[in-house]
Protein backbone atom coordinates (compact mmCIF):
# COMPACT_ATOMS: atom_id res chain seq x y z
CA UNK A 1 0.00 0.00 0.00
CA UNK A 2 1.42 3.40 -0.74
CA UNK A 3 0.81 5.41 2.25
CA UNK A 4 1.00 8.59 1.52
CA UNK A 5 -1.13 8.41 -1.41
CA UNK A 6 -3.83 6.93 1.20
CA UNK A 7 -3.26 9.88 3.26
CA UNK A 8 -4.25 12.35 -0.20
CA UNK A 9 -7.13 10.56 -0.81
CA UNK A 10 -8.52 10.60 2.41
CA UNK A 11 -8.05 13.93 3.42
CA UNK A 12 -9.55 14.75 -0.13
CA UNK A 13 -12.54 12.49 0.82
CA UNK A 14 -12.75 13.62 4.92
CA UNK A 15 -12.57 17.27 4.01
CA UNK A 16 -9.22 17.45 6.47
CA UNK A 17 -5.43 17.24 6.75
CA UNK A 18 -5.00 13.34 7.15
CA UNK A 19 -1.82 11.97 8.29
CA UNK A 20 -1.15 8.12 9.04
CA UNK A 21 1.57 8.37 11.82
CA UNK A 22 2.11 4.46 12.19
CA UNK A 23 1.62 1.38 10.33
CA UNK A 24 1.88 -2.24 11.94
CA UNK A 25 0.87 -4.75 9.75
CA UNK A 26 -1.33 -7.49 11.68
CA UNK A 27 -1.43 -11.28 11.01
CA UNK A 28 -4.43 -13.82 10.70
CA UNK A 29 -5.90 -13.11 7.76
CA UNK A 30 -6.32 -15.73 4.59
CA UNK A 31 -7.73 -12.84 2.17
CA UNK A 32 -6.66 -9.86 2.66
CA UNK A 33 -3.88 -7.54 4.21
CA UNK A 34 -4.54 -6.04 7.44
CA UNK A 35 -2.81 -3.12 9.61
CA UNK A 36 -3.38 -0.87 12.15
CA UNK A 37 -2.91 2.51 11.86
CA UNK A 38 -2.63 5.66 13.54
CA UNK A 39 -4.65 8.22 11.25
CA UNK A 40 -5.25 11.42 12.20
CA UNK A 41 -4.39 10.70 16.17
CA UNK A 42 -6.96 7.88 15.94
CA UNK A 43 -6.38 4.01 15.70
CA UNK A 44 -8.12 2.55 12.96
CA UNK A 45 -7.86 -0.49 11.40
CA UNK A 46 -7.38 -1.39 7.34
CA UNK A 47 -7.57 -4.27 4.75
CA UNK A 48 -6.21 -4.03 1.89
CA UNK A 49 -5.81 -5.97 -1.17
CA UNK A 50 -5.77 -6.11 -5.33
CA UNK A 51 -7.64 -3.11 -6.79
CA UNK A 52 -9.73 -5.40 -8.66
CA UNK A 53 -11.28 -6.53 -5.35
CA UNK A 54 -12.68 -2.98 -4.69
CA UNK A 55 -16.11 -4.23 -5.23
CA UNK A 56 -15.23 -6.95 -1.97
CA UNK A 57 -14.40 -4.12 0.11
CA UNK A 58 -17.90 -2.17 -1.16
CA UNK A 59 -19.69 -4.62 -0.46
CA UNK A 60 -18.77 -5.56 3.24
CA UNK A 61 -19.02 -1.63 3.93
CA UNK A 62 -22.44 -2.18 3.10
CA UNK A 63 -22.95 -5.20 4.98
CA UNK A 64 -21.78 -3.01 7.80
CA UNK A 65 -23.74 -0.46 7.44
CA UNK A 66 -26.89 -2.63 7.18
CA UNK A 67 -26.11 -4.08 10.26
CA UNK A 68 -25.22 -1.22 12.15
CA UNK A 69 -28.66 0.53 11.18
CA UNK A 70 -30.65 -2.16 13.03
CA UNK A 71 -29.19 -0.77 16.72
CA UNK A 72 -29.03 -4.62 17.31
CA UNK A 73 -25.59 -5.45 17.63
CA UNK A 74 -22.48 -3.59 17.74
CA UNK A 75 -20.12 -3.58 14.43
CA UNK A 76 -16.74 -1.60 13.17
CA UNK A 77 -17.76 1.75 12.20
CA UNK A 78 -16.33 2.31 8.28
CA UNK A 79 -14.24 4.98 7.80
CA UNK A 80 -13.50 4.96 3.83
CA UNK A 81 -13.38 2.42 1.14
CA UNK A 82 -12.02 2.49 -2.30
CA UNK A 83 -8.78 2.57 -4.38
CA UNK A 84 -5.33 3.80 -4.04
CA UNK A 85 -2.87 2.94 -7.10
CA UNK A 86 -2.75 -0.61 -7.27
CA UNK A 87 -4.63 -1.42 -4.06
CA UNK A 88 -7.95 -1.84 -2.73
CA UNK A 89 -8.77 -0.89 1.50
CA UNK A 90 -11.26 -0.77 3.89
CA UNK A 91 -10.82 1.54 6.60
CA UNK A 92 -12.42 1.36 10.04
CA UNK A 93 -12.19 2.13 13.54
CA UNK A 94 -10.31 -0.40 15.34
CA UNK A 95 -12.05 -1.56 18.77
CA UNK A 96 -9.65 -3.35 20.21
CA UNK A 97 -11.73 -6.30 20.68
CA UNK A 98 -10.33 -9.10 23.32
CA UNK A 99 -12.28 -12.77 23.33
CA UNK A 100 -15.40 -12.89 25.27
CA UNK A 101 -16.67 -14.46 28.51
CA UNK A 102 -19.61 -16.37 29.69
CA UNK A 103 -21.39 -13.37 30.64
CA UNK A 104 -20.21 -11.80 27.06
CA UNK A 105 -21.54 -14.84 25.67
CA UNK A 106 -25.19 -14.73 26.40
CA UNK A 107 -24.92 -10.88 25.98
CA UNK A 108 -24.05 -11.62 22.10
CA UNK A 109 -26.69 -14.26 22.13
CA UNK A 110 -29.42 -11.88 22.81
CA UNK A 111 -27.84 -9.71 20.15
CA UNK A 112 -27.72 -11.97 17.31
CA UNK A 113 -31.31 -13.32 18.02
CA UNK A 114 -32.26 -9.74 17.98
CA UNK A 115 -30.46 -9.03 14.73
CA UNK A 116 -32.33 -12.31 13.62
CA UNK A 117 -36.11 -10.79 14.14
CA UNK A 118 -35.05 -8.08 11.16
CA UNK A 119 -37.06 -9.61 8.21
CA UNK A 120 -37.27 -8.75 4.52
CA UNK A 121 -39.86 -9.55 1.92
CA UNK A 122 -37.60 -11.48 0.27
CA UNK A 123 -34.37 -14.00 0.80
CA UNK A 124 -31.14 -12.78 -0.53
CA UNK A 125 -30.35 -8.57 -0.59
CA UNK A 126 -30.22 -5.76 -2.76
CA UNK A 127 -26.70 -6.55 -3.54
CA UNK A 128 -23.96 -9.54 -4.06
CA UNK A 129 -21.25 -9.69 -1.92
CA UNK A 130 -18.64 -12.00 -1.09
CA UNK A 131 -17.83 -15.26 0.89
CA UNK A 132 -14.24 -15.07 1.68
CA UNK A 133 -13.20 -14.12 -1.58
CA UNK A 134 -15.98 -16.11 -3.27
CA UNK A 135 -18.25 -14.29 -5.37
CA UNK A 136 -21.99 -14.76 -2.95
CA UNK A 137 -25.16 -14.51 -5.51
CA UNK A 138 -27.70 -12.59 -3.66
CA UNK A 139 -30.76 -12.62 -6.18
CA UNK A 140 -33.87 -12.31 -4.34
CA UNK A 141 -36.13 -15.27 -4.42
CA UNK A 142 -39.38 -15.66 -2.57
CA UNK A 143 -38.51 -18.74 -1.87
CA UNK A 144 -36.20 -20.41 0.53
CA UNK A 145 -35.13 -23.82 -0.41
CA UNK A 146 -35.01 -22.61 -4.43
CA UNK A 147 -32.68 -19.59 -2.74
CA UNK A 148 -30.41 -22.37 -1.00
CA UNK A 149 -30.27 -24.68 -3.89
CA UNK A 150 -29.20 -22.36 -6.94
CA UNK A 151 -27.64 -19.87 -5.11
CA UNK A 152 -25.87 -21.68 -2.73
CA UNK A 153 -25.01 -25.67 -3.29
CA UNK A 154 -25.19 -25.14 -6.67
CA UNK A 155 -23.08 -22.44 -7.39
CA UNK A 156 -20.42 -23.77 -5.21
CA UNK A 157 -20.69 -27.03 -6.79
CA UNK A 158 -20.27 -25.61 -10.24
CA UNK A 159 -17.53 -23.84 -9.11
CA UNK A 160 -16.10 -27.03 -7.72
CA UNK A 161 -16.46 -29.10 -11.12
CA UNK A 162 -15.00 -26.52 -12.86
CA UNK A 163 -11.90 -26.81 -10.25
CA UNK A 164 -11.92 -30.69 -11.00
CA UNK A 165 -14.01 -31.84 -8.28
CA UNK A 166 -16.21 -33.74 -10.52
CA UNK A 167 -17.15 -37.74 -10.17
CA UNK A 168 -18.83 -38.45 -6.48
CA UNK A 169 -18.95 -35.07 -4.96
CA UNK A 170 -21.38 -34.07 -8.18
CA UNK A 171 -23.10 -36.81 -8.68
CA UNK A 172 -24.53 -36.74 -5.04
CA UNK A 173 -24.45 -33.34 -4.79
CA UNK A 174 -27.17 -32.93 -7.17
CA UNK A 175 -29.42 -35.56 -5.67
CA UNK A 176 -29.59 -33.63 -2.52
CA UNK A 177 -30.22 -30.48 -4.68
CA UNK A 178 -33.28 -32.09 -6.13
CA UNK A 179 -34.25 -33.81 -3.23
CA UNK A 180 -34.11 -29.91 -1.22
CA UNK A 181 -37.67 -29.88 -0.71
CA UNK A 182 -37.81 -32.70 2.04
CA UNK A 183 -35.69 -30.27 4.65
CA UNK A 184 -38.29 -27.85 4.30
CA UNK A 185 -41.66 -29.49 4.90
CA UNK A 186 -43.22 -28.61 7.78
CA UNK A 187 -40.58 -25.72 8.36
CA UNK A 188 -41.01 -22.20 6.73
CA UNK A 189 -38.10 -19.79 7.61
CA UNK A 190 -38.77 -15.84 7.48
CA UNK A 191 -36.02 -14.15 5.42
CA UNK A 192 -33.74 -12.46 8.60
CA UNK A 193 -30.86 -10.72 8.46
CA UNK A 194 -27.89 -12.89 9.06
CA UNK A 195 -24.26 -11.72 9.50
CA UNK A 196 -23.41 -14.79 7.28
CA UNK A 197 -20.29 -15.92 7.84
CA UNK A 198 -20.42 -15.69 11.53
CA UNK A 199 -17.80 -18.19 12.82
CA UNK A 200 -16.20 -17.18 16.24
CA UNK A 201 -13.32 -15.47 14.37
CA UNK A 202 -15.51 -12.70 13.61
CA UNK A 203 -17.03 -12.31 16.67
CA UNK A 204 -15.20 -10.07 19.71
CA UNK A 205 -15.55 -8.03 22.49
CA UNK A 206 -15.15 -4.61 23.01
CA UNK A 207 -12.69 -2.56 25.44
CA UNK A 208 -16.32 -1.86 27.16
CA UNK A 209 -17.49 -5.60 27.26
CA UNK A 210 -19.78 -4.89 24.39
CA UNK A 211 -20.34 -7.86 21.70
CA UNK A 212 -19.18 -7.15 18.54
CA UNK A 213 -19.13 -8.99 15.19
CA UNK A 214 -17.57 -7.70 11.78
CA UNK A 215 -16.30 -9.19 8.07
CA UNK A 216 -19.93 -9.35 7.34
CA UNK A 217 -21.24 -11.60 4.48
CA UNK A 218 -25.03 -10.58 5.13
CA UNK A 219 -28.24 -11.08 3.56
CA UNK A 220 -31.70 -12.49 4.47
CA UNK A 221 -31.92 -15.95 4.90
CA UNK A 222 -33.09 -18.54 7.30
CA UNK A 223 -31.12 -17.31 10.74
CA UNK A 224 -30.35 -21.03 10.92
CA UNK A 225 -27.59 -20.33 9.01
CA UNK A 226 -26.01 -18.50 11.23
CA UNK A 227 -26.11 -20.69 14.19
CA UNK A 228 -24.94 -23.69 11.79
CA UNK A 229 -22.00 -21.57 11.03
CA UNK A 230 -21.17 -21.30 15.02
CA UNK A 231 -20.95 -24.86 15.61
CA UNK A 232 -18.72 -25.58 12.05
CA UNK A 233 -15.16 -24.38 13.21
CA UNK A 234 -15.87 -24.27 17.11
CA UNK A 235 -15.51 -21.25 19.62
CA UNK A 236 -18.71 -20.24 21.18
CA UNK A 237 -19.73 -21.57 24.76
CA UNK A 238 -22.79 -23.79 25.72
CA UNK A 239 -23.58 -20.56 27.36
CA UNK A 240 -24.46 -18.70 23.89
CA UNK A 241 -26.42 -21.33 22.18
CA UNK A 242 -28.52 -21.76 25.83
CA UNK A 243 -28.65 -18.13 25.39
CA UNK A 244 -29.96 -17.93 21.82
CA UNK A 245 -32.87 -20.89 22.50
CA UNK A 246 -34.16 -18.79 25.32
CA UNK A 247 -33.93 -15.84 23.30
CA UNK A 248 -35.63 -17.31 20.15
CA UNK A 249 -35.72 -20.71 20.13
CA UNK A 250 -34.43 -23.13 17.29
CA UNK A 251 -36.62 -24.69 15.50
CA UNK A 252 -36.28 -29.21 16.22
CA UNK A 253 -34.98 -29.60 12.65
CA UNK A 254 -32.63 -27.25 12.55
CA UNK A 255 -30.15 -30.34 14.19
CA UNK A 256 -31.02 -31.82 10.73
CA UNK A 257 -30.48 -29.02 8.56
CA UNK A 258 -27.52 -27.40 10.25
CA UNK A 259 -25.43 -30.24 8.11
CA UNK A 260 -27.16 -28.61 5.05
CA UNK A 261 -25.91 -24.80 6.19
CA UNK A 262 -22.31 -25.64 7.04
CA UNK A 263 -22.02 -27.83 3.63
CA UNK A 264 -22.05 -24.15 1.68
CA UNK A 265 -19.24 -23.09 3.24
CA UNK A 266 -16.98 -26.95 3.28
CA UNK A 267 -17.55 -26.43 -0.42
CA UNK A 268 -16.77 -22.70 -0.04
CA UNK A 269 -13.60 -24.00 1.81
CA UNK A 270 -12.91 -26.78 -0.70
CA UNK A 271 -12.97 -24.50 -3.65
CA UNK A 272 -11.09 -21.77 -1.83
CA UNK A 273 -8.22 -24.29 -0.50
CA UNK A 274 -8.52 -27.04 -1.90
CA UNK A 275 -8.86 -30.74 -2.06
CA UNK A 276 -8.43 -31.31 1.73
CA UNK A 277 -12.35 -30.41 2.26
CA UNK A 278 -13.60 -32.78 -0.50
CA UNK A 279 -13.98 -35.89 1.70
CA UNK A 280 -15.56 -33.77 4.12
CA UNK A 281 -18.22 -32.29 1.46
CA UNK A 282 -19.26 -35.61 0.28
CA UNK A 283 -19.90 -37.19 3.96
CA UNK A 284 -21.81 -34.31 4.75
CA UNK A 285 -23.84 -34.83 1.48
CA UNK A 286 -24.02 -38.48 2.15
CA UNK A 287 -25.07 -38.06 5.44
CA UNK A 288 -27.83 -35.37 4.37
CA UNK A 289 -28.96 -37.86 1.81
CA UNK A 290 -29.32 -40.68 4.49
CA UNK A 291 -31.94 -37.73 6.06
CA UNK A 292 -34.22 -37.86 3.22
CA UNK A 293 -34.34 -41.62 2.22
Amino acid sequence: MDWQSLEHRLSEELDQNIQIESVQQLGGGDINQAYSINCAGKPCFIKVNQANLVDMFKAELAGLNEIAATRTIRVPKPISCGQVNNHSYLLMENLNLKRGSSCTDIMLAKRIAQLHRIIQAYFGWFRNNTIGSTDQINDPSESWPDFWRLKRLNFQLQLAAEKGYTGRLQKKGALLCEQLDAFFIDYQPQPSLVHGDLWAGNAGVSEDNEPVIYDPACYYADREVDIAMTELFGGYSANFYAAYNDFFPLDAGYKVRKTLYNLYHILNHLNLFGSAYASQAENMIEQLLAEVG
